[in-house]
């Protein structure tokens, strides 16, 4: 189980990868396609081509774990688009309206935090 927190830091690979990689396979595409440390604690997304699976890889100080959701019908209709960029950024609650097949960018929320006037 993993617990999805807004502190987290949040990595999705805009481009798809081969979903027949592994652990050290997807930490390879974390080292050279995504310029970020997979050892960093932040969790990585990745979608297959199909759009029909999602990976998430994250390292929680003693090794690596990776999680898989397949949906069974449909595929998920969100995906982020890069604007010349391999690595877009997710709030927790962007995430998990992406593993129920939502779309994050039309979720609307409340602000994470709000400035407090001085004197308060």
């Amino acid at each position: 189980m993993i617990a999805i927190v807004a502190q987290m830091r949040l990595l999705v690979a805009v481009d798809p990868v081969d979903f027949r990689r592994g652990i050290d396979g997807l930490a390879a595409v974390c080292r050279q396609r995504l310029e970020a440390d997979p050892m960093s604690g932040a969790l990585f997304v990745f979608g297959s081509r199909s759009r029909k699976s999602i990976k998430i890889l994250c390292y929680d100080g003693q090794g690596f774990m990776l999680f898989q959701k397949r949906l069974s019908q449909g595929k998920f209709d969100w995906w982020p688009e890069g604007g010349g960029q391999a690595v877009r950024m997710l709030q927790a609650r962007e995430l998990q309206l992406l593993l129920w097949n939502g779309d994050p960018s039309c979720g609307a929320g409340a602000p994470l935090w709000r400035p407090l006037p001085a004197g308060e």
